[in-house]
């Protein structure tokens, strides 16, 4: 018998200073049953840093032929396709050929830092794609079935929060040449 995903409801106010971006946002995400917390709440992140009315979660871990969150344009053009983890050239090549813009997140400093060192030279031909990486340690300490959060980003940091805890998260870009810290 297959092991079902779990059903998270988060509810999310953002305020994005850097980008004027002050929204509330009713979710309801399912975690895959491979998907570790951690994993989960990252998600959680990539879509609070780049949050607009348009951008949704996708099928993800359970397709290979969609991103984990993307942003479409009325006439179903992809916009923006941000994806988790290292992934191989070949799907950076089809996610670049198919949205205006790619944002990649990493989230694993040690796995990524290898991932990075061994494909950033190959990447710079992509002009629509952008790398990043999340420090959000113990974040997932945060993962409820019901969850009120709060996030604040100012000055390229993130701050969350919910009644509980409050987490200052780094999204670090990489770019060509950069040495992990």
């Amino acid at each position: 018998m297959a092991i079902s995903s779990t059903i998270n409801k988060v509810a999310i106010n953002i305020a994005d200073l850097d980008r004027h971006y002050y929204q509330d946002h009713e979710l309801t995400v399912a975690q895959h049953p491979s998907e570790t917390d951690f994993r989960f709440m990252v998600r959680l992140i990539a879509f609070m840093a780049n949050a607009s009315e348009q951008l949704c979660f996708t099928k993800g871990l359970s397709t290979q032929d969609e991103p984990e969150l993307w942003q479409k344009s009325l006439t179903g053009e992809i916009e923006l396709w941000i994806d988790m983890g290292q992934l191989d050239e070949k799907k950076i090549a089809k996610a670049c050929g198919r949205a205006r813009q790619v944002i990649i997140y990493t989230y694993h400093e040690r796995k990524a830092k290898i991932w990075w060192e061994q494909w950033q030279n190959r990447f710079q031909r992509f002009d629509n794609l952008k790398v990043f990486h999340i420090n959000a340690p113990n974040v997932e300490s945060m993962l409820k079935r019901s969850m009120r959060l709060q996030c604040t980003i100012q000055d390229g940091e993130m701050y969350l929060s919910d009644e509980h805890e409050n987490h200052a998260i780094t999204l670090d870009r990489l770019v060509l040449n950069y040495q992990f810290r």
